[in-house]
Parts: structure tokens; C-alpha cells; sequence
């Protein structure tokens, strides 16, 4: 007979063969032992063969990061410092609902939406929709492998707890017709089921059947009935209705259809026919004279007169209705200071506290502090203020911009709290954004965040200039620069100044009118013709998709103005960034047309942004870069040559900080380099997505290369 296994040994069937040691975490509990039972917190998955070690579950996730707009939230997190021995690690995501203070939660319920999934992830990430607005979340990140179910202990997680912000309203879902005249229509409708905040107004959309794509008018209520009118008799007309909270619009209610009644035929005698034309013929000669007096006597300002006109232009050529509101350029006003106090607010220089400067300029500084307003709690704001000696130019282009921006009200642009002019340092009070310009946030956060928050973030510039294009009003100087962020990664459209704004600007170039344009983000036509318009902002807006996509690089690299005029002219268009989304590529390369007429409107963006935000899968494939738009701007792609180590290479993607993890593992040569894969980079400690993506997208642009 065969002699029994020592202590510390076993063999699994009798007979001849040799004991073995047992596995790692485990033990034998008496001699001629056939397995080796594992030490205490320590299991063998049902799968595993007695030959295999004993492992225990994974340690809790590491850097949970949690990122939270309106009501979505995205989860990042690194993968256990202690995985048990095991390879086999996935994640669940447990969500918690909290109520106030008191810290009673409760399970979330059926209705929330994880992405990709809520149970087995593979990957560190996921993005949580259909959350409740202004509620308490408790999200626990909890990672396993094959025997966590095997343990008595409780699993380990790491815990993010989250308040969600103001959503847009719920759609507006009863809307029907109250009455019917011959040239009006009036609706009435329903509050939403969750309007999520203190509802501002009602935006009615309305077009003649089959006939949207041609036009469409809008009109505002503040109440749930509204009366159209101004419309064509016995004309079938679509109608529907969305609200407004301080978050943004709702979705617009399903389509009503109604139809106007038929005009009605009146007869009348050749007497009254005369008595009537008599009556029009006496009133325009009234009015001519009084047309004349006034001209004459009364002394109408040209300002005034220009003002008059620009509105009724608009309200002429795009809208029918005087509920509707359009911007009023402050510069048609010959007193810059009676635009102001016409749109402003005043605020006593008491009630501001100044508390640091974040910015300077030549003309200016840019201060944080708090306002304190009478029977309102006190709120952080940024302070612009004139540096003493001022010219009377910058003084009116100062309070211009003011001015400007007190006529808009949306959650993408900036709000505009009042001025102070009474006292010695005049100064304009907004809203305080705490990430500041969009372009440095990005950089410095580089590949930090997801598509879908990139894409966030461009669907409010979108919203923002969409409202202003809806007002009439051009911004002319779009850029990330003038974009700012505030703590919950909303964006906001900013800075209304340019003539003021540019006079330091180093990507400015003069133009042959004397005025100075921001060459890499101006259209063609409006550096050539100073035809500036919705179109010329929407090429800018294109820019700025290109700017967020790749983390605030500057355009068109180190080209100068004049290089960069002559390539769009010919046809060259800035590649997709590194992992850029076709979809995305391909909306900018529609925002950066040649005829502007061809480049969508700020609606038709936003439209597709939304799309793609509802449908993730379709910003999975990345786009490929094209030759024709890749020349002649591949002075700003990787150029292997020169890049002689794996330092330079680094530095040349920014991602130096990186150097000891290649170096302590080995990676001595860009040929070594180029034969990684996912896995590799993983290895390396690198846990950011955005980073492993941004080295495996160089890896392969150099292996293009060769």
C-alpha cells in the first residue's frame, strides 16, 4: 500500500502517485488527507479543482467619482486594491432613496434606468436616468468575483451619495380645443404630472398642417389657456405645448389639430361701399399729417427710429404675434445709460461683499463675492469692475454688455443679477460659475469624462444658442473660451462684449474695416464680409464641438490666421479629434458648410444631440480621420519622427505624468509601446478611461504610421 500523506499534503485518489502541497489558503486536517480544506474567509469556487488556491472576496472599489446633471448621474470607479486572488471581478450597483436629514432609504424602485446595466459589470462605469429632481441618492459600488456568494460576511462597497438638481417639467399631456373663430383658436391644457419646480411659462408651437418644415411660429402663456390668433380661415393648423421651469423646457405635448372656420361672405351697396372708401381716404390723410408734424416738431431720436425698424423687421419677418420677445441692441440708444435703467436692475454697492479677484484684465478685473439682497438669502456671485481711469468707450461698451445680457432668461446663459452705477466703481453682478471657462476646464480634467457628459455639456451651448437665435440676437464670438461651467457641469453661454473682449485677444486678427475678429472660430463669410448671423454662429458652435472633443486643444494647432483662412478656403476642415464619435464628426462637419444656408439651425442641433443622448449605441463608433480633411493640419497629429522615446511620446499626447508607470514596467522603446493592448494599459495602473482610450487611439495612429 501507498504511504499517507503528511500534514500540509493530499492526494486526491489512492494509489502511487506523489502528495502534493496544498494549494495557497488552505490546509490539510489530518495524514492521507484527499483535499485540503481552506483556511478561515478563504472558499474555492464549485468550478474550481482541488489543485486550485483559495480565494476570498474582493476588497471594496477604489475612487468612486460621481457626476450629477439634473436628473442623471454617471459613477466612475477603480477596480479593487485586494481582488482575492481571483481575475473573475464584476460589479453591482445598489441605489438607495434617502429622505431629508434623517437618513431613512429606501430601495429606488423599478423605474430608474441603468447604462449600460445594473448587475456583472465588467467595466468601472454607468450612467443612472430617470432619477427623481431635488432628491437624496445613495448609490453603494460593490465588487465580486466567483465565491463572494460563498462568504457569511457583508460584501464591501464604496458609497457615493448624491443630491439630484432641478429637472425640466414632465410633457404637457392633456391639450384640447376650447373654442374656434374664423382667424383665432383657443386651447386650453393641463398642468404637467411632475412640473419639478415652480413653472415660469407655457410655449405654444403652432404651423399649418404639413407644413413644418417650411415655418413655424411660437407664442408664450403664464397660464394654461391661450388664444392664437392672427391664422388663415378654413385652415387646418397642428398645435402643441410644452412648459418652462428655471431647468429648461419640457417635451412638447402630442399634436392637436384643428381647423379655422370659413370665412364669411358679406354684401354690401354701391352706397356703402363709397362711404367706406371715403372714410379710409380721410383717415390716411390724418395720419400723413400727424406723420409730418411729428417729424417735424417733435424730435425722434435716430437711435429710436433704428430700434423701431430693427423690431419691426423682425416681427415682419419672423414672427407674427407681440407676445413674442426679441433682443434690443443697446447700441441703438445715443445714452448707453438709458438702455440700462431701461433693462437693468440697480444694486447698492452695500449690499456686495468682495472677496478675491480670479481675474484681471487690462481694463478690468473679475472678482468673487457674495450678494445679499433684501428678503433674499445670500448668494455667490462674480463681479466685473472697471479699473479706475476708464475712457468713456470702455465705460459705454461696459454697461452695453450689461445691458445685453439682462434681456435673456435661460439656464445656458449666463444671469445676469444687476449693475452698480452709482458709485465711483461701476460694476456688473452675475451669477457665480464655479469650474470657470470651459476651454481650462477641460484641460484640465483631460479624458476624464464620458461621451455622454461631452455630449451634455454641447446640448446646453446648443439650448443656450438656440434661445438666442430665437431672440435675434448674434453672439459673433462663440468659443469654449466664452463658455462657462458651474459645479454640476452645467455650461452657459457668456461674455456679450466683443469689442471689448477682443481688444487683448491674441487669436483676433484686424480686418479691413478696422475691427478685430476671432479668425479659428469665424465663418468665412464673416471674416470676408463681415456677414455675421445665426449661420456664422453655428460654424463658431461647430468649433467649440471640436474644442470639448478634444479637452480644450486649441484649434488648428500652431497655424497662423492667415494659414488658417487660406486651408478653409480651399476646403479643409479640422479632423475628428482622438475617439471623436462619427455622429459627432459629422454634425460639425454640417455646422462648418461653405454655403451657409446649408449648416442646420441651432433647433435642428439640439434635435440631434438629443437624439443621440436617448440613443448612446449610436456614439459607439468613432470616426475615422479623412484625408481631405486631415491636410493640411497634420502638423497638429502625432508625428512619429518626431518623437524619438516613450517620454516624448507621452508628452506629446499630455499624458507625462504617466512616465514612471511605462517606465517601472518596462516599457523602454516605442516598439514595445506599440504592441500593447487594453489589457496592458490596464496593467499599468492607468484607470481613467478617457486616458487608456487617448493612449490606444496614439498607439494605433503610430502603428499607421509605419
Amino acid at each position: 500500500s501507498s504511504a499517507a500523506c503528511q500534514l500540509g499534503f493530499y492526494k486526491s485518489a489512492p494509489g502511487d502517485q506523489l502528495c502534493a502541497k496544498c494549494p495557497l489558503h488552505s490546509h490539510s486536517e489530518s495524514r492521507a488527507a484527499r483535499v485540503c480544506r481552506c483556511d478561515s474567509s478563504f472558499y474555492r469556487a464549485v468550478q474550481d479543482p482541488p489543485s486550485a488556491a483559495c480565494t476570498r472576496p474582493p476588497s471594496a472599489p477604489v475612487n468612486l467619482i460621481s457626476s450629477v446633471n439634473g436628473t442623471s448621474v454617471t459613477l466612475e470607479w477603480g477596480p479593487p486594491l485586494d481582488k482575492g486572488g481571483r481575475a473573475d471581478i464584476v460589479y453591482n450597483v445598489v441605489c438607495r432613496r434617502c429622505a431629508g436629514d434623517a437618513g431613512q432609504c429606501e430601495a429606488c424602485g423599478s423605474g430608474i434606468r441603468f447604462v449600460p446595466q445594473q448587475m456583472s459589470l465588467v467595466q468601472g462605469a454607468l450612467t443612472v436616468t430617470n432619477l427623481l429632481a431635488h432628491t437624496n441618492y445613495s448609490f453603494w459600488v460593490e465588487a465580486v468575483n466567483g465565491v463572494s456568494d460563498l462568504s457569511l460576511e457583508s460584501r464591501r462597497a464604496a458609497v457615493a451619495n448624491i443630491t439630484t438638481n432641478q429637472a425640466a417639467p414632465s410633457q404637457v399631456v392633456v391639450v384640447r380645443q376650447e373654442s374656434t373663430g374664423q382667424n383665432s383658436v383657443t386651447l386650453l391644457w393641463q398642468e404637467p404630472d411632475q412640473p419639478n419646480g415652480i413653472i415660469l411659462e407655457y410655449e405654444i408651437k403652432y404651423y399649418e398642417k404639413d407644413k413644418e418644415m417650411q415655418s413655424y411660429s411660437t407664442l408664450k402663456s403664464k397660464g394654461t389657456t391661450a388664444t392664437i390668433s392672427g391664422l388663415k380661415p378654413a385652415t387646418r393648423y397642428i398645435f402643441q405645448v410644452r412648459a418652462r421651469t428655471s431647468a429648461g423646457c419640457g417635451r412638447f405635448s402630442q399634436t392637436v389639430e384643428v381647423e379655422t372656420g370659413k370665412p364669411v361672405s358679406l354684401r354690401y351697396d354701391t352706397m356703402t361701399i363709397v362711404w367706406i372708401c371715403l372714410t379710409l381716404i380721410t383717415g390716411l390723410v390724418a395720419l400723413l399729417v400727424v406723420l409730418i408734424c411729428k417729424k417735424r416738431h417733435c424730435g425722434y431720436s435716430k437711435a429710436f427710429q433704428d430700434s423701431d425698424e430693427e423690431k419691426m423687421h423682425y416681427q415682419n419677418g419672423q414672427v407674427k404675434f407681440p407676445e413674442s420677445k426679441f433682443y434690443v441692441d443697446p447700441h441703438t440708444y445715443e445714452d448707453p445709460c438709458q438702455a440700462v435703467h431701461e433693462f437693468t436692475r440697480e444694486i447698492e454697492a452695500s449690499r456686495i461683499k468682495i472677496e478675491k479677484v480670479i481675474g484681471s484684465g487690462e481694463s478690468g478685473e473679475v472678482c468673487y463675492g457674495r450678494l445679499k439682497l433684501p428678503g433674499k438669502r445670500e448668494i455667490p456671485v462674480a463681479i466685473k469692475a472697471l479699473k479706475a481711469g476708464y475712457t468713456e468707450k470702455q465705460r459705454r461698451d461696459f454697461l452695453s454688455e450689461a445691458s445685453i445680457m439682462a434681456q435673456f432668461d435661460h439656464p445656458n446663459v449666463i444671469h445676469l443679477e444687476g449693475v452698480v452705477t452709482r458709485s465711483k466703481l461701476v460694476m456688473i453682478v452675475t451669477e457665480y460659475m464655479e469650474n470657470g471657462s470651459l476651454d481650462t476646464f477641460l484641460r484640465k480634467h483631460d479624458g476624464q469624462f464620458t461621451i455622454i457628459q461631452l455630449v451634455g455639456m454641447l446640448r446646453g451651448i446648443g439650448a443656450g444658442m438656440r434661445y438666442l437665435s430665437d431672440l435675434g440676437y448674434v453672439h459673433r464670438d462663440l468659443a469654449a473660451r466664452n463658455i462657462l461651467v458651474n459645479s454640476n457641469l452645467v455650461c452657459k453661454v457668456s461674455d456679450f462684449g466683443l469689442s471689448r473682449i477682443l481688444e487683448d485677444d491674441p487669436d483676433a486678427a484686424y480686418t479691413t474695416t478696422g475691427g478685430k475678429i476671432p479668425i479659428r472660430w469665424t465663418a468665412p463669410e464673416a471674416i470676408a464680409y463681415r456677414k455675421f448671423s445665426s449661420a456664422s454662429d453655428v460654424w463658431s458652435y461647430g468649433i467649440v464641438m471640436w474644442e470639448v472633443l478634444a479637452y480644450g486643444e486649441r484649434p488648428y494647432w500652431n497655424m497662423t490666421n492667415r494659414d488658417v483662412i487660406n486651408s478653409v478656403e480651399e476646403g479643409y476642415r479640422l479632423p475628428a479629434p482622438m475617439g471623436c464619435p462619427t455622429a459627432l464628426h459629422q454634425l460639425m462637419l454640417d455646422c462648418w458648410q461653405k454655403d451657409r444656408s446649408e449648416r442646420p439651425r441651432f433647433s435642428q442641433i439640439v434635435g440631434i444631440l438629443d437624439k443621440l443622448i436617448r440613443n448612446p449605441d449610436n456614439l459607439k463608433c468613432t470616426a475615422t480621420v479623412n484625408r481631405f480633411t486631415q491636410t493640411p493640419f497634420d502638423r497638429g497629429l502625432l508625428d512619429l519622427a518626431s518623437c524619438l522615446t516613450v517620454e516624448d511620446w507621452l508628452d506629446s499626447i499630455r499624458l507625462g505624468h504617466y512616465r514612471d508607470n511605462f517606465a517601472m514596467a518596462g516599457y523602454s522603446s516605442l516598439g514595445m509601446v506599440m504592441r500593447m493592448n487594453i489589457e496592458d494599459v490596464r496593467s499599468l495602473g492607468i484607470t481613467m478611461m478617457g486616458h487608456q482610450k487617448k493612449i490606444l487611439s496614439s498607439i494605433q495612429a503610430m502603428r499607421s504610421q509605419l
